[in-house]
């Protein structure tokens, strides 16, 4: 007799919708409900950090209807610079309003500011 004999952990696991072996479910993947970007507004704005640092702030994306660490590489990578995710929002080191309005008008979003 196994060590685990017995357990959960010795029988093959279940789906939970449709208590089904995995191997055998046909359900599909749960996918979160996502708001499409045309819908939602993003604000820009830039703000001076301490020791006269620019930063370009990025708000009014909720965090359940987007991807936001996608959405901040992308924001990076056509920027060039570094970049955080905050409770507030999303931020871009350096003044970049124009580069970020750009980038999220192509995804779709509508932008002000």
């Amino acid at each position: 007799m196994g060590l685990l004999a017995g357990t959960k952990f010795d029988r093959p696991p279940h789906c939970n919708r449709c208590e089904k072996l995995e191997s055998e479910c046909i359900c599909p993947p749960l996918e979160p409900v996502r708001t499409p970007p045309g819908k939602q507004t993003a604000r820009i704005a830039v703000e001076k950090r301490k020791h006269g640092r620019m930063m370009t702030v990025i708000r009014g994306l909720a965090e359940e209807d987007n991807d936001l660490p996608s959405l901040l590489k992308r924001l990076k990578n056509a920027c060039g610079a570094g970049g955080t995710i905050t409770e507030d929002g999303l931020e871009i080191q350096g003044t970049h309003v124009d580069r970020v309005r750009t980038e999220l008008q192509t995804i779709g979003y509508k932008v002000k500011g």
